[in-house]
């Protein structure tokens, strides 16, 4: 079969295994980017098209007769017009549960970083302030336990349900936000509205949807505790960035942590990139992409692809 991997510098080939996807398709041909002028010849004659965040519109998929397969080395499939795959009978998979425990640690790494102060303490010490203190320690900053706070979840899937159940051996506190848009309230689960005002720390693991787009703005941060935190692994487009560095430079939040952006990768700039406020942490859409995880993926889509031809059905989405 014809196959290619539309962009595989997105999962950092170099530290992966690739037996398992050559053993699936021997005759794969890997792209390291792909620009979307270059995608219609790329995939005109292909019958496999893998890819991670390469954009599959209508017009491209109409423009590719052979194709019956694509698979996506993630979980969200918003790239690929899937309404035209369904009409064109062409199968696409996508790839679950590998990253659980890679953002279950970044969570939890960011947390611990802004709870016990580690880089401003960091600091300190490379500035001397140790070497000239007249004390055995340095508590210049506040250090809390995570026993003490509550966490708040938006998003109870897969990833938001394993941070949950790692908070909870942290003695921390788990309260469940409704769904957005809910229609009727949810047993178990807390208003936004009303969690916002009881959370120490709100993390958010939900789609990107017209009911989440900007979900944490303005007057959702004004609702939170001072001293609360926002860390945000999702999608970037659920925090309106302007709104929370206002409310950081306020003092009307405590810090964030914050691993996406609504425009990736920024080359418009964000307002998140120019804050320089010491709890505030911004890093390039890595809690996904450990080592492991990213193995896991790529597995996965091999297991997918072999599924399919043998006229077996994983991870389907039509």
């Amino acid at each position: 079969m014809k196959a290619v991997f539309l962009d595989f510098a997105t999962v950092g080939a170099d530290e992966l295994d690739l037996a398992p996807l050559y053993a699936a398709l021997p005759t794969l041909e890997l792209f390291e980017s792909t620009a979307a002028d270059q995608v219609v010849e790329r995939i005109a004659a292909s019958e496999v098209v893998l890819l991670n965040k390469v954009r599959l519109d209508r017009r491209t998929l109409q423009a590719a007769p052979e194709l019956g397969f694509i698979g996506l080395t993630a979980t969200g499939v918003d790239n690929v017009d899937l309404e035209c795959a369904r009409e064109r009978g062409i199968a696409v998979c996508n790839v679950r549960g590998y990253c659980t425990q890679s953002v279950v640690e970044h969570v939890f790494g960011v947390l611990l970083n802004l709870t016990h102060n580690l880089a401003r303490f960091q600091e300190l010490v490379r500035a001397g302030a140790w070497s000239r203190s007249d004390e055995f320690c340095l508590l210049n900053y506040p250090i809390r336990e995570l026993s003490a706070m509550t966490l708040g979840i938006v998003g109870h899937g897969e990833l938001g349900s394993a941070v949950a159940q790692c908070a909870k051996y942290f003695g921390m506190r788990v309260l469940i936000a409704e769904r957005p848009g809910a229609t009727q309230q949810e047993t178990g689960r807390v208003p936004l509205g009303e969690l916002l005002s009881r959370v120490d720390v709100l993390s958010l693991h939900c789609p990107l949807t017209p009911a989440t787009r900007n979900l944490i703005g303005q007057q959702e941060l004004k609702r939170m505790k001072d001293s609360a935190l926002l860390i945000n692994t999702a999608r970037g487009g659920l925090v309106d960035s302007t709104a929370l560095v206002a409310a950081l430079n306020e003092g009307k939040l405590a810090g964030a942590a914050i691993d996406v952006l609504p425009e990736e990768p920024p080359v418009q700039g964000d307002p998140l990139l120019e804050c320089d406020h010491p709890n505030l942490i911004v890093t390039p859409h890595i809690a996904w992409g450990t080592v492991e995880a990213r193995q896991a993926a790529l597995s996965q889509l091999a297991e997918a692809v072999t599924a399919f031809q043998q006229g077996e059905r994983m991870n389907r989405l039509d």
